[in-house]
Parts: structure tokens; sequence; C-alpha cells
């Protein structure tokens, strides 16, 4: 999985899968959009407005929590804003 940040268009992006193949990509609002591949498998989450919704909750920080143990990890994410 991995996240990133383009500050240039402040959009973020959340690839769940590293193969490159062709996407449906449903427009859920005016700042989120999910990617789908033909067999139905969410490929990626597209946030626009990305700032507003990466650093305005958890004050620029990714939450990683497990459930299950309870383990947090937190990874400061740095706004341009």
């Amino acid at each position: 999985m991995k996240l990133t940040y383009d500050q240039r268009y402040n959009i973020a992006y959340l690839r769940f899968h590293e193969s490159n193949v062709e996407v449906d990509t449903i427009k859920v609002s005016d700042e989120l959009n999910i990617d789908l591949t033909p067999d139905g498998t969410v490929y990626g989450i597209e946030l626009l407005n990305a700032n507003k919704q990466l650093w305005e909750e958890d004050e620029g920080k990714l939450l990683v929590i497990d459930d299950a143990t309870g383990k947090r990890v937190e990874i400061p994410i740095h706004s341009t804003t």
C-alpha cells in the first residue's frame, strides 16, 4: 500500500496494488474518487482537496492503528498550508 501526495495539484492517492491495470473511476463526491479494477477490486482512492482532508482532523499525522492489539503508529505528514 502506498500513499502519495502531489502538492502542485493538492491530490493524495492511496494505492493498494502495484500493478498497472486499467481501472474504472467512480466519482463519490467532489473530493473523492475510487478506482476499481475490472474484477471489482479497489485499486486506489483519490482525495481531491487533500490538504483539508489529510491535515484537518489528525493534525497532519497519518495514524496507523492495529485494532486487535491497540498498537498505534503516527507518521507526520508535512502540510503546505
